[in-house]
């Protein structure tokens, strides 16, 4: 954070050319683990904020958006989700998300990082509700990646809610074309999985997002990119979905789908803005189409 005569501030780099600045009005946690810096700050605009690594991970005034745009999309597609396997997700926000929807028997959510679920529970309550006490969670802190090598178990929909693959970080072998694979085999027959995607935006969508999603095509038979603004991310944020059961399509068809499935009434997802999030602008579909690169463990995609 950077300290100016009107009080504190925390700076982000956005771009290699632009950084944003966010006043701070308290710090509630700062320090390292094993693996990366935590901080939990408090913020004039959004609220209390997980920054991991200097990158701001979610806040408490949008983090609604992010996670009800990642979670409910492949919870409909489908058919009848029972298990569940999240990677990443510490905040406990996913976590709160899936467990919404009636049909989910168990969820497995595996975070590397240990401290980063026990600084959110206690510093980022609302972002859980209560979602760890959920007799159905299975909570294990080891390698997403080896994790889903070494088990037998198979999911009915994997979601990646991973921190950014950064060249100093801890999760860049989790967006190559090697760990796709090792995600197919553990999906059931109509199977869905979802990837945070990195930012979308017109200055920044080729560096992980477009990648991203021509690995996946190289790796699932569908593949559906989505974005929506994250206004706490200053950008257009993307996702990706991978499966290989034919989606449904039809507008009417998925308009009834979300009105009998969704758990609850959501303040950001429904049939409107599904058709938004979905709605690709020019520039992404023509890089979708020009883009060459497929990310592997010898040839990672590293954000900035």
């Amino acid at each position: 954070m950077t300290q100016n005569p009107s009080g504190q501030w925390f700076s982000e780099v956005i771009t290699p050319d632009m950084s944003i600045l966010t006043r701070v009005k308290k710090s509630h946690y700062s320090g390292r683990t094993r693996f990366q810096r935590i901080d939990v700050i408090e913020t004039t605009t959004s609220g209390r904020a997980l920054i991991l690594d200097g990158k701001t991970q979610s806040s408490e005034t949008d983090e609604h958006i992010y996670h009800e745009a990642l979670v409910h999309p492949p919870m409909l597609m489908h058919p009848d989700p029972r298990k569940v396997f999240i990677g990443g997700g510490g905040e406990g926000a996913t976590l709160r998300e899936v467990l919404s929807h009636k049909s989910v028997e168990k969820v497995v959510m595996v975070d590397l990082d240990e401290e980063v679920v026990k600084i959110s529970r206690q510093f980022l309550p609302n972002h859980s509700k209560g979602a760890f006490e959920d007799s159905r969670v299975e909570l294990v802190h080891t390698d997403a990646r080896k994790y889903l090598e070494d088990t037998d178990e198979i999911f009915d929909v994997i979601i990646l809610d991973l921190v950014d693959p950064l060249e100093t970080g801890i999760a860049y072998k989790l967006y190559t074309q090697e760990f796709y694979s090792i995600v197919q085999a553990k999906l059931g027959r109509s199977g869905v999985m979802v990837t945070q995607s990195g930012p979308a935006g017109l200055m920044n969508y080729h560096e992980c997002f477009t990648p991203i999603i021509k690995t996946l095509q190289n790796t699932f038979t569908y593949v559906l990119p989505y974005n929506i603004f994250v206004p706490c991310f200053v950008s257009m944020w993307g996702f990706t979905i991978g499966t290989n059961l034919s989606p449904v399509t039809s507008p009417d068809q998925r308009d009834l789908l979300i009105c009998k499935r969704l758990p609850k009434k959501l303040r950001f997802y429904d049939q409107i803005s599904h058709q938004h999030m979905f709605s690709l602008p020019p520039y992404i579909r023509h890089g979708i189409d020009n883009e060459q690169q497929i990310i592997t463990d010898e040839n990672p995609v590293f954000m900035v």
